[in-house]
């Protein structure tokens, strides 16, 4: 099952190929407790003091994700970006923030607050999102399990999610970009959480449509979900390019089907680590001409798609909290006979 494209993908297909980002998970699964913390470090430097340029942009803002308003305003990412059930937020950041304050003596006093971003997708259906059972312990884990080669699918964050009445969680895929001669990398990963089942479309086929033709069960209910989308680029990138990659990540939800429904909060934040900006009076950084950007477009909208497809194709059938049984995308394929 493949997003098929002429563009050549990073070593690993995921956001961890560009260079220095790394990717974490603490997993909770146990009975009726299935959730968890996923942590996206931009670079392997210090991220409070080398903070890097960023963006975000609501596609739908039906989210309640923390930390957007001061990276829109000032245009620098200075934290590592989080991700983690909607009632558990709150506990995110507090314990992240307690990890700034012990590793940063100066935080809170000389150097002000840090921006920490936490997102958001809401679980309740599979999780007991109600228990609050995300600790403290579940966010240091996921900080200390940061590696350039992680799980997608049915981890961290994505433990509970559903996507087209399908087992959904994490994805990620990336693209090699060729400019001026030059090869760059742009990465993405998604907590991907939305959908219904007859809209979903792989590579331009209606499987959705095929599947839920075939299932007995017709009912399907609103599309409540959300996704959160994080782009990542070595291209050296302003906050306003950055942006406007940003957008197009919406042509990557639509390819699969999404038709950014109300109750779907997609949001999506996309940085470049190719500067880091220092405390300097002046900072010296480099953009990219704006006319050689449509080939970063075409980039994001292939890798989001594709990190999508990865967070259904990755994940396990799991067990609601009230004991209905949510298919993986390739159980059910089975179930009702369809080859893909």
């Amino acid at each position: 099952m493949k997003i098929f494209t002429d563009r050549k993908k990073g070593p690993l297909n995921k956001i961890t190929d560009v260079e220095g980002i790394r990717v974490g998970h603490s997993t909770i699964n146990d009975g009726k407790i299935k959730t968890g913390v996923t942590c996206i470090m931009p670079h392997g430097g210090d991220i409070f003091k080398e903070k890097l340029i960023g963006a975000s942009y609501i596609i739908n803002g039906y989210g309640k994700s923390l930390g957007l308003i001061q990276l829109d305003e000032l245009g620098t990412l200075e934290s590592p970006i989080f991700m983690t059930n909607t009632m558990s937020i709150g506990e995110v950041l507090n314990s992240s923030m307690k990890w700034m304050i012990d590793k940063y003596k100066d935080v809170g006093n000389k150097s002000g607050a840090p921006n920490i971003i936490v997102t958001e997708c809401n679980d309740g259906v599979i999780n007991d999102m109600r228990g609050l059972h995300v600790k403290e312990k579940n966010v240091l884990e996921a900080i200390e399990n940061i590696s350039e080669d992680f799980e997608e699918g049915s981890v961290g964050a994505g433990t509970g999610m559903i996507s087209f009445n399908l087992k959904s969680g994490i994805g990620s895929s990336s693209r090699i970009i060729e400019i001026k001669g030059k090869n760059y990398t742009l990465g993405s990963l998604v907590l991907s959480n939305f959908g219904k089942i007859k809209d979903l479309k792989i590579g331009n086929r209606e499987i959705g449509c095929q599947m839920y033709l075939k299932s007995k069960e017709k009912k399907e209910g609103k599309d409540k979900g959300s996704i959160i989308i994080i782009i990542a680029t070595d291209i050296p990138l302003s906050a306003r390019q950055l942006k406007r990659v940003a957008k197009r990540s919406a042509i990557g939800l639509g390819n699969v089907g999404s038709f950014l429904g109300h109750g779907s909060g997609d949001i999506a934040i996309a940085f470049s680590t190719a500067n880091k900006i220092k405390d300097n009076t002046f900072e010296d950084i480099r953009i990219l001409r704006e006319d050689l950007l449509d080939e970063v477009f075409k980039a994001c909208a292939e890798s989001v798609e594709e990190s999508i497809i990865n967070s259904l194709i990755y994940s396990k059938s799991e067990i609601s909290k009230d004991g209905k049984r949510i298919f993986s995308l390739e159980d059910n394929l089975k179930n009702l006979g369809i080859d893909f």
